[in-house]
């Protein structure tokens, strides 16, 4: 439900959605995009009511790190390079499915990501 009312709200943003949870090795990503130049790289997180903290909240480092691995392999598999990238959260929230874009929402520098 989360990932859907996500790609409705970015295709209304312009965004043109490439890829839906693409796999590499043992992670994934839940969803690839474009907007003009830029490669979005994007994590899903849903929450209906009760729980405790905000979605956003459980994209913590090791999440990040994997995310960031799915990225590198993305890109290579598509012999993309020289490309800006960027890593955002989208939080889906409640029944209203109220939604949260969190834009350039981590980085990380190579020293950062295991790549094995």
């Amino acid at each position: 439900m989360g990932e859907q009312t996500a790609v409705k709200f970015l295709k209304k943003k312009g965004y043109e959605i490439l890829e839906r949870n693409y796999r590499f090795q043992r992670g994934e990503i839940d969803i690839i995009a474009q907007k003009e130049e830029e490669i979005v790289f994007i994590e899903v997180k849903t929450k209906m009511r009760g729980a405790f903290g905000e979605p956003e909240d459980r994209v913590g480092i090791a999440k990040q790190r994997q995310i960031a691995r799915v990225a590198m392999g993305y890109l290579q598999s598509k012999n993309i390079f020289n490309v800006n990238c960027r890593f955002d959260v989208i939080s889906v929230r409640g029944v209203n499915k109220e939604v949260y874009h969190i834009k350039d929402a981590f980085w990380l520098e190579d020293k950062d990501i295991d790549f094995k």
